[in-house]
């Protein structure tokens, strides 16, 4: 029996995670929240107080971070060492640890194959920084989403409004700017647009509107 895999990349902030979710419940899909796998590893290194420029430990150290996905009711939860931290991998300094400590190898092929043999077993939607030009390269469909480095500092700031947290929209802005910056000049698995990828720029797009995009291109190849 073919499994069917959709492929969304983009930078930090462009709503992968959020759309990603929505075509998959649409479709009946499993949605991997690659981000959150590897925020859960950023969290391990953090809690052991590794710098992201301590290549010697984090590589080191992975061996003792096991991160896992389960789902409960329907919704993913990201374990590591069987520690439900699905609520505590949002943060800020997260997501930071997360995009510098990914730049090396060894984290990056630590997590990469388990997301490999998620695709094999199930029909899945797969969101993150390069899951259409490295992680599943013979996807059967491949998004590129993206939008304005303003427009996502937006996101990221309402979001954390939301949650009751303070936050400077500008330094939000610069910090996703870094991260992009970051993510594409990586020598390992750089952030890019894959070939066969469509473009999808969000910026003056609701989510409801990308998410039947999505939908509709996939129907077009199914």
């Amino acid at each position: 029996m073919k499994h069917y895999s959709i492929a969304i990349d983009g930078p930090a902030g462009a709503g992968k995670s959020t759309i990603a979710k929505k075509v998959a419940k649409h479709l009946n899909f499993i949605y991997v929240d690659t981000g959150a796998m590897y925020r859960a590893l950023a969290l391990y290194f953090i809690r052991n107080n590794i710098a992201s420029a301590d290549k010697e430990k984090i590589e080191s150290s992975c061996n003792d971070a096991d991160v896992t996905i389960d789902y409960r009711d329907g919704e993913q939860q990201v374990l590591l060492n069987d520690e439900n931290v699905t609520q505590l991998i949002r943060t800020e300094e997260v997501g930071n640890m997360a995009s510098a400590s990914s730049v090396y190898p060894v984290v990056r092929l630590k997590l990469v194959e388990l997301q490999r043999n998620l695709a094999k077993k199930a029909d899945v939607v797969m969101d993150g920084r390069e899951i259409g030009t490295f992680v599943l390269p013979g996807a059967d469909l491949k998004i590129y989403l993206t939008a304005s480095s303003m427009e996502r500092a937006k996101r990221r700031f309402l979001e954390l409004k939301q949650r009751g947290i303070t936050a400077d929209i500008n330094e939000i802005e610069k910090d996703i700017i870094e991260r992009d910056n970051r993510d594409m000049n990586r020598e390992f698995a750089p952030l890019k647009q894959a070939d066969d990828a469509i473009l999808l720029d969000s910026s003056d797009m609701t989510i409801d509107e990308v998410a039947e995009y999505i939908i509709k291109c996939y129907e077009q190849i199914r």
